[in-house]
């Protein structure tokens, strides 16, 4: 609970601080509001609502599953909406663990084009409730409902280069209440995206993040997907491969132990839909 407090105390100053920026004509490095699992610095305009359906299917293995398409898949529904042009809330609800999660974005800076403001930054945060069963946490006469909580904190800095090239870095801290053994309530990345516009709406993308943290027995893999993005101006399909499937940013940076040079992928899609 006091982590939630911080969260949205922090919530409070960045957006104080966010007022300050002068308007001017801005200049959007990324067309969505994530780009595959990763927020991006844009935001839905006041009043808007976007749809969120994230899709990973089961590890390419064989054909015997079709390379994971028949396999268990997870997926993820969310719906964001614009309190402001510069403020985004949103929910979020995911298969895997029966995963439940808020999450809230705040625009700091706009890049322009006359490039007075070079860079665009936004500050994004989640709270996420695991409900899955008790007995994931540990001894039952020792549970508590505050193990079912996690949060991640995030500063997106992104830039786009000239009109086809959008590139973002984001350091995340991520604390979570409850963790399996050997592993850290308190972790730290560093995320790093890109988007590569070659035919209209439609581009290349690509996200890549280093978790900090190390544990105990396991090996902890990067967070690596790549793909192509379909767009129109209402709506953004992307298809890509990643080495892991939680789809919850607190948890993916956390488990991850999938090696990304030993083909250890899962097919997945997205679609965002914007109202």
């Amino acid at each position: 609970m006091k982590l939630f407090l911080i969260n949205f105390l922090i919530v409070g100053c960045l957006w104080s601080t966010s007022i300050f920026a002068q308007d001017e004509t801005v200049y959007p490095p990324f067309e969505t509001l994530t780009l595959i699992d990763n927020h991006t610095t844009l935001n839905p305009y006041k009043g808007s609502i976007n749809i969120e359906i994230q899709h990973r299917f089961a590890p390419i293995a064989s054909i015997s599953d079709l390379f994971g398409i028949y396999g268990s898949a997870n997926t993820r529904m969310a719906v964001d909406y614009g309190v402001t042009d510069k403020i985004m809330v949103g929910f979020g609800t995911t298969r895997k663990n029966s995963v439940q999660d808020l999450e809230w974005k705040i625009s700091l800076l706009q890049q322009t084009e006359s490039n007075k403001m070079p860079v665009s930054v936004s500050y994004v945060g989640n709270a996420v409730l695991n409900a899955s069963s008790s007995t994931n946490f540990g001894p039952p006469s020792e549970f508590k409902f505050a193990h079912r909580l996690s949060y991640m904190n995030q500063i997106i800095v992104s830039r786009k280069f000239g009109e086809k090239i959008g590139v973002q870095i984001a350091p995340t801290f991520i604390w979570l209440n409850a963790v399996e053994q050997g592993f850290h309530n308190a972790n730290f990345s560093i995320y790093s995206g890109l988007r590569a516009q070659v035919l209209g709406f439609h581009a290349i993308i690509l996200e890549y993040e280093q978790p900090l943290n190390t544990a105990e027995n396991v090996d902890i893999y990067p967070n690596l997907s790549f793909g192509v993005e379909i767009g129109t101006s209402t709506h953004s399909f992307r298809v890509f491969v990643a080495n892991y499937n939680a789809l919850v940013k607190n948890y993916d940076v956390v488990y991850n132990t999938n090696d990304p040079f030993s083909l250890d992928y899962q097919f997945g899609f997205n679609i965002s839909i914007r109202f």
